[in-house]
């Protein structure tokens, strides 16, 4: 059966229901940052404490996403990723109720836990539901839905708190919350290429996830989540301190502005995709990792218009190469394509969390410190995709790079070296048919 193509309205359900599922899951992961001074102040605890507000969601969503891609292997992608989601708007009503600081962070791990079910799961949707010519607009629109969600959390969030509480302001992105889930949840199709595995596969969990460990090019993937998303976080974790100390002095209130930089993603993701079925996955990525390399320089200079034009540069360039990685993991894997999207979530939220806690301490040597250490960070992520073309276009997929009027040209013979540091395999002979 042929997947949902862009002419069709099944097609634009599918856009609808994932842009609505990656608001609702952004938005329920991310809102607390809005919210870490009011908490603080409210439960009697240092800044760090309350940032385990959002660190205690993203581990949890970490730990999970190989188990719910282990549950949707036998339930349906479509069916589980609903579950997930519903899980996760419930538990999101009752954290602004928690009695107490530690009760809380046990509910703000257990909604991580349930959000969990949603980012793997819906780019594996997208890659086996939607028509592969259009599978880089679609994932697209689901990064796009992502940016929205973060950034309208934090936004939504922040001056409810400061007029009725913080959980007031939580209370609120959890009604905004249900009101998308139910969208999704009544929108987003059964999932028609979804195939149970039989009695005898179900042990292949773990080796879909040895064998897409041991793929060079799925390596490759999965060290861009880790280096760009834990670049991303650096910057945005630090950079309003750096706002807030001379030569700028600005006030809390003025800071929070940064965020609206994340509305550069939602049109960046889409045009990324556009430009990746033109001209291929791999130029559009090295582009977008040398912008972000410049961007993240910017903000170094002790000028704020620079330092702002620094960051919606940084922030323009991330979200169009995170959205090229992301949807190039489907095609890439030649097995296990749901443990391989989930495994690209494991690294991105790991990438968060290690980088998020070393900007800090590169944060002492002032934020020229951090954003060198950003900038080393996305260098490395671009050396990692560069080193591919020195090789063989069999690494990192050649037919899953290219648009169609481009995959003749290419003919290397064999790969001379490569990021992961392992030698690449010959690419399956059913990945070559595909072309």
């Amino acid at each position: 059966m042929s997947g949902h193509a862009r002419s069709s309205p099944s097609y634009r359900r599918v856009l609808i229901a994932l842009g609505a599922v990656g608001v609702t899951t952004f938005a329920q992961l991310y809102y607390p940052q809005a919210l870490i001074p009011a908490i603080s102040r409210e439960l009697d605890v240092t800044a760090a404490d309350a940032a385990l507000t959002i660190s205690g969601a993203t581990i949890g969503l970490a730990v999970a996403v190989l188990g719910w891609s282990w549950v949707a292997d036998r339930f349906g992608r479509a069916s589980v990723m609903k579950l997930a989601l519903v899980a996760s708007v419930a538990l999101g009503l009752v954290a602004p109720f928690a009695p107490s600081f530690e009760v809380l962070i046990i509910v703000r791990v257990l909604q991580g836990v349930a959000l969990g079910g949603t980012p793997a799961l819906a780019l594996t949707y997208l890659a086996e539901e939607v028509d592969r010519r259009d599978a880089m607009v679609a994932a697209g629109t689901y990064i796009s839905g992502t940016v929205i969600g973060g950034l309208t959390g934090r936004l939504i969030a922040a001056p409810i708190a400061d007029l009725l509480g913080w959980r007031a302001g939580a209370l609120a992105v959890g009604v905004l919350s249900m009101a998308g889930a139910l969208l999704a949840v009544l929108l987003l199709p059964t999932a028609r290429r979804f195939r149970r595995p039989a009695k005898s596969e179900r042990g292949s969990m773990w080796v879909g996830v040895v064998v897409n460990l041991k793929n060079p090019a799925m390596l490759i993937l999965y060290a861009q989540a880790f280096l760009l998303m834990g670049a991303h976080v650096a910057i945005y974790n630090y950079l309003g301190y750096r706002l807030e100390q001379p030569p700028f002095t600005l006030p809390p209130a003025v800071t929070a502005v940064i965020f609206l930089a994340g509305l550069s993603g939602a049109v960046s993701a889409r045009i990324a995709g556009r430009l990746a079925a033109r001209f291929g996955r791999r130029p559009v990525l090295l582009w977008s990792s040398a912008t972000m390399a410049a961007g993240a320089a910017l903000t170094i200079l002790d000028w704020l218009p620079t330092v702002l034009l620094g960051l919606l540069i940084f922030t323009t360039a991330y979200f169009s190469a995170h959205s090229i990685a992301s949807g190039w993991v489907g095609p890439t894997a030649t097995t296990g394509t749901a443990q391989a999207t989930s495994l690209y979530s494991l690294f991105y939220y790991a990438g968060s969390s290690a980088f998020g806690w070393l900007g800090g301490l590169a944060f002492a040597f002032g934020w020229a410190g951090t954003a060198l250490v950003v900038v080393a960070v996305v260098l490395t992520a671009l050396a990692c995709v560069y080193m591919t073309l020195l090789g063989s276009g069999r690494l990192l997929g050649a037919g899953t790079d290219n648009p169609p009027a481009l995959r003749s040209t290419q003919a290397r013979a064999s790969v001379r070296g490569s990021c992961a540091g392992v030698a690449a395999t010959p690419r399956p002979k059913s990945a070559e048919a595909a072309q």
